[in-house]
């Protein structure tokens, strides 16, 4: 398989430049449509406390392919994410990841477990789409849609993966830079546009983030991730979530839960992976340790349910010997963990009915079925991946937001902390030890198909037709779980010899071939290779293969022939200056 080229970022003024097009020429952000874009109620309140900070809404993107490049991020918060767990960072940053590697045919597997961007670029990112939300969210355009108060967001920093790598001046500096941010932002503050102008000398927050979720991942052992905490207490002065793996139940009950009570009978655990991690016994002390050692120390401790899990790679529709398991069944490994880790720690948990100090949060499965429940275990926040790689997209977040906020007014709350109260008596009122304990319940019992195999045998729909360069069902698919926002569309209303409602075109340059638009795409073929492929950087351009377009500055296109391709510029050209088209780049290299 030839080595997939890296994602190479847009420019501030890029993105900004395409948010203001889109937007002015049809009421849409990176193809996100404005009755996607969240509004608050003004008689529920959906904020909550991360590790101290307020937050609108208890969702966001999990670190993922979703808190990677500045778009997604910003897609994510106009969805109504409210806590963003930015994609972990690590000091090996030029990994060479294995295509396909997303895998969400039915439930969801992936081979993809660090950042794909170097560690400077990475800090770029996330400094750029902190400074578009708040461009955003002061942008008089928006007013209408976004209300007058959006509410506070929250940065969560993910880093991974050993001391020594955390240790170094790349990640050290990269931790140190998102506490201070002032030199970036300045940096990037020339990049804004005319069309911008007005909010050009914006006031930046330079404290883009002082949490840190560390991943420990598989294998990682107790003594280094006690020592990673310390560490970045001691060294950096943040506050600090460790995130815990599903083997923590152990090889027997995970196996009696996803081979036996769910009925995977394809999925393969892997021993070994189960010997090698943290210990349950060992976790409960060390929760209890830590917590005391940050709290200490002025500082605040949390732990996050959980990390994927891993297993044999049965499919072999990515490559590699293993895989990592999501969605449905991880969602009840987490529930089930959680759960246990509530009766071993009596009062140490920030739960209902515990009232700990140790935060809670949650990252397994979350979907708008499952929300409402998942939410009033306590938890805070819950993030989302598997769910925002499936149709729709981040336009799946608003819908989540209003069934939680018909929930709580359901329950006669305006806020949810009295909402999980009044669930809390509730579930003790049916025998439920707490709300964990009934959530278990749930997903094991009368919820069970939801989160069976039985439930997630459905393969996405397909037609018999051969997918075209200028031609589709315009499903819209490729554009919604593309988890880099490679893919946008463009109508051809009006356009002569252009027949259909729009066409697909992907920036290449934003586009990891991870392999899920052509899972979803119904028609047979793989988008990422078919449909237009534009680039905007010359040297992209020049070590590609295939057809593909350079959009070059003033306007003019070049083509790299394959096959006539040749005459598609005609094509291609008509539908970048439509009305609705692309802004193109300016004779500096911007678009």
């Amino acid at each position: 398989m030839p080595e997939t080229a890296p994602l190479t970022p847009m420019s501030l003024e890029q993105l900004l430049r395409r948010i203001h097009h889109e937007w002015t020429t049809r009421q849409r952000i990176f193809d996100l449509p404005s009755g996607r874009i969240w509004k608050p109620d003004d008689d529920v309140d959906l904020s909550f406390e991360f590790m101290g900070r307020p937050a609108a809404t208890p969702i966001g993107p999990a670190a993922g392919p979703h808190s990677q490049m500045a778009q997604n991020i910003v897609l994510a918060w106009l969805g109504g994410s409210r806590l963003f767990e930015l994609k972990t960072v690590q000091v090996l940053d030029d990994l060479d990841i294995a295509r396909p590697c997303i895998d969400m045919q039915t439930i969801g597997y992936n081979i993809e477990w660090s950042q794909e961007l170097e560690v400077d670029q990475s800090l770029g990112e996330y400094v750029k789409a902190w400074m578009i939300i708040e461009i955003l969210r002061r942008w008089p355009p928006l007013a209408e849609h976004l209300g007058p108060d959006t509410g506070p967001h929250v940065f969560d920093l993910s880093v991974g993966y050993d001391l020594a790598g955390i240790q170094t001046e790349k990640v050290a500096g990269f931790i140190r830079s998102m506490g201070d941010a002032s030199e970036e932002i300045e940096r990037l503050r020339p990049q804004i546009p005319e069309v911008f102008g007005e909010l050009a000398d914006l006031d930046f927050p330079s404290a883009v983030a002082d949490t840190v979720t560390l991943s420990t991942f598989h294998g990682c052992p107790p003594d280094e991730i006690e020592a990673i905490t310390k560490h970045l207490v001691d060294e950096h002065d943040v506050d600090v979530i460790v995130k815990l793996n599903p083997t923590l139940l152990g090889l027997d009950r995970v196996r009696e839960i996803v081979n036996d009570r769910l009925g995977y009978d394809d999925v393969r655990l892997v021993p070994q992976a189960f010997e090698e991690d943290l210990q349950f016994a060992r976790a409960v002390e060390l929760i209890a340790e830590l917590n005391a050692y940050v709290t200490t120390r002025g500082h605040r401790f949390g732990i996050k349910l959980t990390n994927t899990l891993v297993v044999a790679n049965h499919k072999q529709w990515m490559p590699e010997d293993t895989m990592y398991l999501s969605g449905p069944p991880l969602h009840v490994l987490a529930t089930a963990l959680a759960d246990e880790l509530a009766v071993a720690l009596p009062g140490v948990l920030m739960l209902p009915g515990h009232d700990g100090q140790v935060q809670v949060s949650f990252s397994a499965g979350v979907t708008k079925e499952n929300l409402v429940d998942t939410i009033a275990m306590g938890v805070r926040p819950a993030t989302i991946c598997s769910d925002l790689l499936k149709p729709g997209g981040y336009g799946r977040l608003a819908p989540m937001l209003r069934t939680l906020a018909d929930a709580v007014r359901g329950g006669g709350a305006t806020d949810l902390t009295s909402w999980r109260a009044g669930r809390l008596r509730d579930a003790r009122d049916h025998n439920h030890r707490d709300l964990v304990a009934e959530h278990r319940d749930r997903v094991l019992g009368v919820d069970r198909a939801r989160y069976s195999l039985e439930g997630n045998s459905k393969l996405p729909r397909s037609v018999e037709h051969e997918l075209q360069t200028w031609g589709c069902v315009a499903c819209n698919f490729c554009v919604t779980v593309c988890p880099n926002d490679a893919f946008f569309k463009i109508p051809t209303g009006g356009l002569e010899g252009l027949e259909g409602r729009q066409q697909y075109l992907v920036f290449s340059e934003l586009c990891n071939e991870c392999g899920n638009c052509m899972t979803f795409c119904p028609e047979d073929g793989d988008p990422a290779q078919i449909k237009p492929r534009l680039y905007l950087d010359e040297g992209r351009f020049d070590a590609a293969e295939g057809p593909r377009f350079l959009v070059g500055t003033g306007q003019a296109i070049d083509v790299m022939p394959a096959d006539g391709a040749d005459h598609h510029v005609p094509t291609l050209l008509q539908l970048l200056t439509s009305a609705e088209g692309l802004p193109l780049p300016t004779e500096n290299g911007a678009a």
